[in-house]
């Protein structure tokens, strides 16, 4: 790791709340032990592992930032907007959140009994499991099938029983766009589209969902991330240009066993664009 002597942030990272393996306490101690300066926890749809992340953030001299990563849907295809310096305390954001967690659940459900009637895999005891959680995804799902031995891995899992034209594939039903930008405006959060080089867009489809997320309130691309390549980095920098958008960096942690996106490594940022801790309240 190489931080140049600037700060070093991460803006996106998950807990075992949602999707990731490390309770929030862990991940905030091995943040430090990265040497990240500023971090925002952004599990899937909950708030639930802020105030235990904030606490440890307090004992560890970490500046905290709340977050949270929504799910939404634009033109057919899932996004996910990560929400920044968010309170979580707001009856809004929370109805908005357990609408979503309801939805996590029934699909859940319905993989494990496509799992158990279309490739006798015991789908349904499955599914159950990985729904224990406080805010399941199927990577859970994912990780209980590779423990069982239905997969090697959990790119696996998702290629052989998950993904589209696969037996357990279950098209997600998310909010529009519309109705997560709304609840992070409401919320009077920093909105920011999370991984924008991740979607399967063509340049003008990328350019007009930056145009409609920028229409909406929207404050920042993430523009850094690990394992973004040179011609992405650009592409992405250039729709910040374009819109007027600040540029957020974050890892999008989830497994420490992973070892090309670690906590807090050092990204740097294209020229010309402005990073989103300007957009932070600085008393907060």
């Amino acid at each position: 790791m190489d931080s140049n002597g600037e700060t070093l942030v991460d803006f996106h990272t998950h807990s075992d709340c949602s999707d990731g393996v490390l309770p929030p306490a862990q991940l905030v101690e091995r943040a430090r032990g990265r040497g990240v300066d500023v971090l925002a926890l952004t599990d899937h749809d909950t708030t639930a592992g802020l105030d235990a992340a904030r606490a440890a953030c307090e004992t560890t001299g970490i500046r905290f930032v709340p977050g949270v990563e929504l799910s939404a849907t634009w033109r057919g295809q899932t996004i996910h907007l990560v929400g920044l310096q968010i309170d979580a305390r707001q009856a809004g954001l929370q109805a908005h959140l357990a609408r979503v967690l309801a939805l996590r659940r029934t699909r859940l459900a319905e993989i494990g009994e496509r799992l158990e009637k279309r490739a006798r895999l015991p789908g349904r005891e499955l599914a159950a499991l990985a729904g224990q959680g406080t805010a399941p995804t199927r990577l859970n799902l994912a990780r209980l099938l590779v423990e069982r031995g239905f997969a090697r891995e959990t790119q696996e899992a998702f290629d052989r029983w998950l993904n589209r034209d696969t037996a357990g594939h279950v098209p997600p039903e998310w909010p529009t766009l519309d109705e997560a930008m709304a609840a992070l405006r409401d919320n009077g959060a920093i909105a920011v589209v999370a991984h924008p080089h991740r979607y399967r867009a063509s340049a003008g489809q990328l350019r007009e969902l930056t145009a409609a997320f920028a229409d909406r309130g929207g404050r920042a691309l993430e523009a850094s991330m690990a394992g973004m390549s040179p011609n992405d980095a650009e592409r992405i920098a250039s729709l910040c240009r374009r819109f007027k958008l600040h540029a957020s960096m974050g890892s999008d942690f989830h497994d420490p066993a992973v070892p090309w996106n670690p906590l807090g490594r050092w990204l740097k940022l294209a020229a010309g664009l402005e990073p989103v801790t300007q957009l932070l309240d600085p008393t907060a």
